[in-house]
């Protein structure tokens, strides 16, 4: 394999890949970790200052990591796309660049405080600091998903000189689709963050079942998912609409429509075949795709014969959107009957807490599938209707590509590894001893603050 465009795009993916899942987990677990600081001071309960400190650890560790993936991505955009910043740069760059100024300094500069400062500042600035954490995280979330959402569906742009320049900032950021990717993406998070607090805890009362704190937690996570996970099959199913309207093409991908037609099929499974353009071993609803995506079983859907050549991969996107959608299903369904055993202070049974910390990172498995999605289904474009992906690959040869991206392998796999020991290590050892190690700043002591 010595495609330069291809191997550019599968070093990206990795990179893109990787880097997404740190803060999927970050943007809604800052927010959480907001709630147990709360709850410490308001109730004074020592627990909860354990559980605070526990999981600030796990915050501080995944940011980390999220930093240092991002610097490596940001980098890639001149070594492997330097036609996207030739051309789209007077856009991307000034994003990117509000992204670090109003919210990664944001973080940055209030994480000190919250992970250093417990008994050093008053309660109130600690619980402010969280909170700024928290809004930093969430700010730089907006910046990202702006650009990207702009790259799918641009608005607001004129052409300069043989470059995209905004015309309108406004049009710019919100674009046709941002609100729905927005939205979109910051219940990812939550239910990434929520499933990791809840599997986390399950994986400590399978180790100590008499930890009152874990159960708490568990109860936290499971609570917070049963509520955002029906949210996001609403959200996501205006987000498709959304995207029959700019995108038509992506939907066709995902559907696996590869005829114009009416009363269009729901492919429920199917192994797309791109040879004979048909779907292998389909299992389908009839009229389903066309109930679903226009509310009317006998409305017409365009197939990937409207668009020609300019379509994205079928069999990729298929297999990743349906893969997004089963866990959303399994996260609803684990979730409610979770909220409903563990009523009143119940102890969850031991096959149930198993299920949890099987489903611990399912997050992220539905997150990187909905990238899948998004990125892959956007294809041949890297900016929808402007620029081309082929148009914006860097003068590089596919040795060198082969090699860089065999060493972002290795390293990432490492790098995953090491977190995962480390993750797992201290969600294991539970609260109390992340207390007892608590980083300089967070000791005991500074309960005397509250």
């Amino acid at each position: 394999m010595d495609d330069p465009l291809l191997l550019a795009r599968a070093q990206f993916g990795l990179n893109i890949a990787f880097h997404i899942l740190f803060p999927s987990l970050t943007i809604a677990l800052a927010w959480i970790l907001l709630g147990f600081r709360v709850a410490y001071h308001r109730t004074g309960e020592a627990g909860w200052l354990k559980t605070y400190k526990l999981w600030t650890k796990i915050f501080a560790l995944t940011f980390a990591m999220g930093v240092v993936t991002g610097i490596v991505m940001s980098f890639q955009f001149g070594t492997n796309w330097p036609g996207f910043m030739n051309r789209v740069g007077a856009i991307a760059g000034p994003l990117l660049g509000y992204e670090v100024l109003t919210a990664f300094f944001l973080e940055a500069t209030f994480l000190g405080v919250m992970l250093f400062g417990m008994n050093r500042v008053p309660p109130w600035a600690h619980i402010g600091a969280t909170a700024l954490v928290a809004a930093g995280t969430s700010l730089s979330a907006f910046w990202i998903l702006a650009l990207n959402s702009w790259m799918q569906t641009p608005a607001g742009h004129v052409l300069d000189a043989g470059q995209w320049i905004a015309g309108d900032w406004i049009a710019v950021i919100f674009n046709p689709s941002f609100p729905y990717r927005f939205t979109h993406m910051m219940i990812a998070s939550g239910l990434t963050a929520s499933f990791v607090v809840a599997g986390l805890s399950a994986w400590r009362l399978l180790k100590a079942p008499a930890d009152a704190m874990a159960r708490r937690t568990l109860r936290v996570g499971v609570l917070v998912a049963a509520v955002l996970a029906p949210v996001q099959a609403v959200v996501g199913d205006f987000h498709g609409l959304n995207t029959l309207e700019h995108q038509p093409a992506k939907i066709a991908a995902m559907e696996a429509i590869w005829h114009t037609e009416k009363g269009v099929p729901l492919v429920l499974f199917a192994v797309p075949n791109a040879k004979t353009r048909t779907n292998d071993y389909a299992i389908e609803i009839p009229y389903g795709a066309s109930l679903i995506l226009k509310h009317d079983a006998n409305a017409e859907l365009q197939g990937l014969d409207a668009f020609g050549a300019d379509h994205p991969p079928v069999a990729p996107v298929f297999f990743a959107f349906r893969i997004m959608v089963g866990i959303g299903v399994l996260m609803i369904a684990v979730s409610w009957f979770t909220a409903w055993v563990t009523r009143r202070d119940a102890q969850a049974p031991r096959w149930l807490l198993w299920t949890l910390a099987g489903f611990t990172f399912s997050g992220w498995v539905a997150t990187v599938s909905g990238w899948i999605v998004t990125e892959i289904g956007r294809q041949p474009w890297l900016v929808h209707g402007l620029l081309r992906t082929s148009e914006a690959v860097g003068d590089i040869s596919g040795a060198e590509l082969g090699v860089s991206l065999t060493g972002y392998a290795l390293t990432y796999a490492a790098l995953f590894a090491a977190y995962m020991v480390v993750l797992t290590h201290m969600a294991g050892e539970g609260a109390e001893a992340a207390a007892a190690k608590a980083l300089p700043g967070a000791s005991p002591a500074g309960a005397a603050a509250d």
